[in-house]
């Protein structure tokens, strides 16, 4: 009973590491256009799970997936389970990648590097953090497969988010902020994810 156990524990992490492994779809840039994002002038309110939401832009992106992080108790992940770091331009580039460590924590994407193939301020404006709200149970099924290296093309909104107890969360409207209160809050409508390597 006991080696049954853990062969099954084995079998269960090859399968974890197997599903979740990072892709390299080799050197080129795989999402070579910037986000496309249209103020909107009329704010377009709506109620999402007992929160007012307020549509702030329309947004549509095509990014290489740099990091993927799922949160499940923190206190936004009721409306918000995935952030993905993204990367387009010269930061979907897997050259351009090799130097630069990335890493997601508490809400938060971080980068560094000591030898950079490109400049510093490329590293920030074609990469940026962003919290993801799927607006169905289609959306975030599809959540469930994101790997690093994935090509994800999304659309749908950039929101502010209000709670009744007072709680916000508003999206930036740029790219080339950084720090507190530069990520994107998207309320995605329809994703695709793309696996690079399969592309013929």
């Amino acid at each position: 009973m006991q080696q049954l156990i853990v062969i099954l524990v084995v079998a269960f992490g090859v399968h974890h590491y197997w599903t979740n492994r990072p892709i390299d779809p080799g050197p080129g840039m795989i999402a070579p256009y910037e986000p496309v994002q249209n103020d909107l002038e009329r704010k377009r309110k709506f109620e999402f799970r007992g929160y007012e939401m307020t549509a702030l832009a329309d947004f549509r992106i095509e990014a290489r997936v740099l990091s993927a992080k799922r949160y499940r108790s923190d206190a936004n992940a009721e409306l918000s389970p995935l952030d993905l770091a993204l990367g387009w331009g010269p930061m979907s580039d897997s050259t351009n990648l090799e130097d630069i460590d990335i890493s997601q924590s508490g809400r938060f994407y971080h980068w560094k590097t000591r030898t950079p193939k490109i400049e510093i301020t490329d590293i920030g404006r074609h990469s940026a953090n962003m919290h993801l709200i799927p607006a169905d149970e289609t959306v975030e099924a599809a959540f469930d497969g994101i790997r690093t290296g994935h090509l994800v093309r999304f659309s749908g909104e950039l929101i502010k988010a209000k709670h009744p107890s007072g709680w916000r969360w508003k999206s930036s409207l740029t790219r080339r902020d950084a720090g507190n209160g530069a990520c994107e809050v998207v309320f995605v409508h329809r994703i695709e994810v793309i696996d690079p390597t399969a592309r013929s």
